[in-house]
């Protein structure tokens, strides 16, 4: 029987580069040799295809590939960009469509669309370069809404690439200002206290439509706020399943993540993180492409489900050529 040819993407232009690589070195080893030809498609950070080690144009680069896993993280990989060239390519790929991507990596756009749907949220309020506004001015903006401490993000980036933690007023005109410059946007958001939990939700999987893992309990180094880009690129994050929430709570994580992941409409796969608080669980926000590097999150939820990265792969790749 002939095998399958896999284009196996990762690289890229974002800051998730190295997550990147690891997620689609993953993806290579799990595959198993006699059923699946796999094919390393290497974006470098300056955008330029490379198939083993020679640069090619992304039509040359597919030649041939009868399916592809895309393990580009943020970026061209989650922006609508690589699926549409794929589209236009008639190359069937896992993940959502291009505008779904781009929804959920635009953190102000998917609140919207979320605030609409009825999902939880914490509060926030987004600016960008266009706005008329000096910071002390979107400063005091944020403050009529919701008071300190706040954290401060990038709209369009991942893996907590660019938060900051800003405990006073005083603090957040120099925070957004240092955000703009560097992201051309900012979203502040209310900080919430509570225990933090990632959800993986997978369609047609298990006999359910959109079957919900069993969430897990995220904790991180002590002393620190909130989730940095350094604590996924160095494994320091710990992802707790069975996770210590009781059942009813994780139905709530659950339906919380299956509700963003329709939301969207995003395709095959998505993973949610989320925040317990005394009100109930609130959603962060919502990944498209999940990582399958050592020390991310879905690996072990698979696992804990009798589950694998090899079993959730070969589900993908159905679903992109069904």
């Amino acid at each position: 029987m002939a095998r399958t040819v896999v284009g196996i993407l990762r690289g890229g232009t974002s800051s998730e580069y190295n997550l990147s690589l690891k997620t689609g070195a993953a993806m290579l080893s799990a595959l198993p040799e006699e059923r699946y030809e796999t094919k390393d498609i290497f974006i470098d950070k300056a955008g330029m295809w490379h198939v083993r080690g020679i640069p090619v144009v992304p039509v040359r680069a597919l030649a041939q590939v009868d399916v592809v896993l895309n393990a580009l993280h943020g970026g061209i990989g989650e922006d609508g960009t690589v699926q549409r060239l794929l589209e236009r390519a008639g190359i069937p790929y896992t993940g959502s469509r291009p505008l779904s991507a781009a929804l959920s990596l635009n953190k102000i756009r998917a609140r919207e669309l979320f605030r609409k749907g009825g999902i939880p949220i914490p509060r926030g309020v987004g600016f960008s370069l266009e706005n008329p506004m000096d910071t002390g001015e979107m400063a005091r903006a944020v403050f009529s809404q919701f008071g300190p401490p706040y954290i401060v993000k990038p709209p369009m980036e991942g893996a907590g690439s660019g938060i900051l933690f800003v405990p006073t007023i005083l603090e957040l005109p120099d925070a957004l200002g240092d955000l703009l410059d560097t992201y051309g946007a900012v979203l502040v958001e209310e900080y919430l206290l509570g225990e933090e939990a990632t959800v993986g939700v997978i369609e047609d999987f298990r006999g359910e439509q959109l079957y919900a893992l069993p969430p897990a309990h995220v904790t991180f180094p002590d002393g620190h706020k909130h989730l940095a880009f350094q604590h996924h690129d160095e494994g320091l994050i710990k992802h707790l399943v069975p996770s210590p929430f009781s059942h009813a709570l994780k139905q709530a994580i659950a339906d919380v993540a299956r509700a963003a992941h329709r939301v969207l409409s995003l395709g095959h796969y998505s993973r949610a993180d989320i925040i317990i608080t005394r009100q109930g669980p609130r959603l962060l926000e919502v990944n498209a492409n999940p990582g399958l590097y050592p020390g991310a999150a879905l690996p072990p939820m698979l696992e804990s489900v009798g589950s694998s990265t090899r079993e959730f792969l070969e589900h993908a790749i159905m679903l992109a050529r069904r």
